[in-house]
């Protein structure tokens, strides 16, 4: 009897003490619940940066591994084109992609042709964007162009291509009865720096075997690797010489 009253005495101590511990726990849950609180009772989470407005001109810096390429982007006359660019820049999706694509013209003066890069993981793309026609930018596909690859108009996301060459031809041209020449390819920036890196880029050895289609022939054997795209500062004007 002695001993079955000393186990329900231990027992009931160990209750108390579970008890106890439970209510220091509940009470410190409390704090915390109460510490959270107000951003779920009323009170207004703080609100996220807001988008840096579009300049006209932005320049940014694709760091490859054969070098930098400087481009100057076009927001003022092609905004929709040039914003998506720099979500992809500001969101650092951009970072680590390749030049995967080289395509060589064998007509005209040398270099002819373009490359392209882009953003090969579908998980990463951003919805597709509206197009925007060479006959609505006034922009046209000069040598060290920058425009948008694309499917059908209206499917553009990520991937982009350089000129090296003029290719008026992938302008719009409202006269065409292919419709797809009709609207054309977007252009949306300039190279400004770095045209030495672009060649080194379509000058690197190409697989006889990958790429599918019009593609087949134009795939670089070994990808050239963009390290990172970020905005930089565009340098101001140079002043009048002294004295003058």
């Amino acid at each position: 009897m002695a001993e079955a009253g000393r186990l329900g005495h231990d027992r009931r101590m160990m209750i108390r003490r579970f008890a106890a511990a439970l209510s220091v726990i509940l009470l410190a849950l409390s704090g915390v619940t109460a510490m959270a609180a107000p951003a779920h009772a009323g009170h207004k989470a703080a609100p996220a940066p807001a988008p840096i407005p579009l300049a006209d001109t932005v320049r940014v810096a694709l760091v490859t591994t054969l070098g930098t390429i400087e481009i100057d982007l076009d927001g003022k006359h092609a905004p929709i084109t040039t914003a998506n660019f720099l979500h992809y820049v500001d969101t650092r999706r951009f970072d680590g992609i390749t030049f995967y694509r080289a395509m060589h013209l064998a007509w005209g003066d040398q270099p002819n042709g373009l490359v392209q890069a882009g953003l090969r993981d579908p998980r990463r793309l951003f919805p597709p964007i509206a197009h925007e026609p060479t006959t609505q930018t006034g922009l046209s596909h000069k040598a060290g162009a920058i425009s948008m690859a694309r499917n059908a108009p209206g499917t553009a996301t990520a991937d982009f291509s350089i000129l090296l060459s003029e290719m008026t031809g992938l302008d719009a041209d409202p006269k065409a009865t292919d419709p797809d020449l009709r609207v054309g390819y977007a252009v949306f920036g300039q190279v400004v720096s770095g045209m030495d890196v672009v060649r080194k880029i379509w000058d690197a050895p190409i697989s006889p075997t990958e790429g599918e289609g019009v593609m087949r022939g134009q795939m670089l054997a070994d990808p050239v690797k963009i390290l990172n795209v970020r905005r930089m500062p565009i340098p101001p004007p140079p002043g009048p010489p002294p004295g003058a």
